[in-house]
């Protein structure tokens, strides 16, 4: 058996890579490794029509080790992740931003994503079946399906929302893109209820439109909104909201790396960025090391993936770091990525500072960066590949100290991320597109 967990979890396609026979053999490793009774695990899905089918067996292998289930039902990762901390695991059914034909399974435990030695005994409790007891009548578990304590866990999650936000969002006009994903039955009332006026996109899941051209990997929709109805600003979500892409009032969109630097300028000017540090990932733009450098922080870079930036911030004690994409923690809040957190965060800098979100967004400069993601079935060794390997290395020679590049395999999609970064725009643009045409001659082989 390969590797099943990857940067998030589990994550491939319904029905040859996500099925329900692993779904069960998951609930059955968690239940053995954290489970049991009294103990519980809580659930979450987003809105995928597979979700339905991926948390049944979930509990069906949960419940078989004895464990009791509390399933939430439609929910954001960071409510689940949330409500977790009150239980001995939660699971989370959700491939994010990937399209509704995939699903994934994220193990949350303590408060946090399951470490990589927690994975590594998952697997092997997966791939040895039999070493996961069966169970008679008496000794198994129930799902629980208490309406009030559904109820409770999801408002614990909002209410320290309402709580951190504050009056920010006062006589605010926004709208917002659901992404027809989780966001879409916890977002419109928390912000309305919040004082603001809410135009709402893309909050209609129908099991199989999740993400389809919406959220935060499609805000082009949300942007021109908000620029022709003369809006505040715009907020795009991800499939599980976990994510933030946001659009100023002119209709320009300010990403992940624009809305850190944002919120670390602020944070900085009030002596509340901890040690003066902010995380990211070694895909965020130099022109928000500048940023944050020339303002008296220090930013301080990782691998990709949400778990390496909540390590790295553990270890430098920081409070805010994150990635490009929108997926950004807020420590000293939460112990996740949280799209809804992270656009109040934002709301609150952009309110606190008295300027549209465009001017904020044009204190975070930007060097010229291009990002291809090539389909490479052998994305994982594009070392080995001696002609590619030479050929980056090539680039990488020509571009000297003007630049960087950036090749790494994606790690949930067969894909590999070619990011080249530097001063002269159409000379990136060139070898990015020179790497990605070679990359997928070589490594589809």
């Amino acid at each position: 058996m390969g590797r099943l967990f990857g940067t998030d979890g589990i994550r491939g396609a319904v029905g040859s890579e996500v099925t329900a026979d692993l779904a069960l053999a998951l609930g059955r490793a968690v239940g053995q490794r954290f489970g049991g009774r009294p103990l519980s695990v809580v659930l979450g899905r987003d809105t995928r029509r597979s979700g339905e089918m991926l948390s049944a067996a979930l509990a069906a292998g949960l419940t078989s080790t004895g464990t009791d289930v509390l399933d939430l039902g439609v929910v954001t990762t960071p409510c689940l992740v949330d409500a977790s901390s009150s239980h001995a695991a939660g699971i989370m059914v959700s491939a994010s931003h990937n399209p509704a034909p995939d699903n994934g399974l994220k193990v949350v435990v303590d408060g946090r994503k399951a470490d990589d030695d927690a994975e590594t005994e998952l697997e092997r409790l997966i791939a040895d079946a039999s070493s996961v007891p069966s169970r008679g009548n008496a000794g198994l578990g129930r799902i629980r399906a208490d309406a009030a304590r559904i109820e409770a866990s999801i408002e614990a999650y909002r209410r320290r929302l309402v709580e951190a936000a504050g009056t920010a969002f006062t006589g605010l006009r926004l709208a917002i893109d659901c992404a027809n994903g989780s966001a879409s039955a916890i977002a419109p009332e928390l912000f309305r209820s919040l004082g603001a006026e809410v135009t709402v996109l893309f909050a209609s899941p129908d099991g199989t439109n999740i993400n389809q051209g919406c959220g935060s990997t499609h805000p082009e929709r949300l942007a021109q909104t908000v620029a022709e109805a003369g809006l505040d600003l715009g907020l795009a979500f991800d499939g599980d909201a976990d994510r933030l892409i946001a659009a100023d009032e002119r209709g320009r969109l300010v990403d992940g790396d624009a809305i850190m630097g944002i919120c670390a300028l602020a944070r900085l000017a009030d002596g509340t960025l901890r040690n003066s540090a902010l995380v990211v990932t070694v895909m965020s733009n130099g022109g928000l090391e500048r940023a944050v450098r020339d303002a008296g922080g220090r930013m301080i870079r990782t691998a990709v993936g949400d778990r390496n930036v909540l390590e790295a911030m553990e270890r430098e004690d920081a409070t805010l770091g994150g990635e490009q994409s929108g997926h950004i923690i807020f420590r000293d809040r939460s112990t996740t990525g949280d799209g809804l957190l992270t656009a109040i965060e934002l709301v609150r800098a952009v309110r606190h500072e008295r300027e549209p979100l465009s001017t904020l967004a044009d204190r975070i400069p930007r060097l010229p960066q291009v990002v291809i993601n090539s389909v490479a079935r052998r994305r994982d060794d594009w070392r080995d590949d001696r002609d590619f390997a030479a050929a980056v290395d090539r680039a990488t020679a020509q571009i000297g100290e003007r630049g960087r590049i950036l090749v790494r395999p994606s790690g949930t999609e067969r894909k590999i991320r070619i990011m080249v970064e530097g001063d002269d725009a159409d000379e990136i643009e060139r070898i990015a597109r020179e790497l990605a045409t070679l990359a997928e001659a070589r490594l589809n082989r």
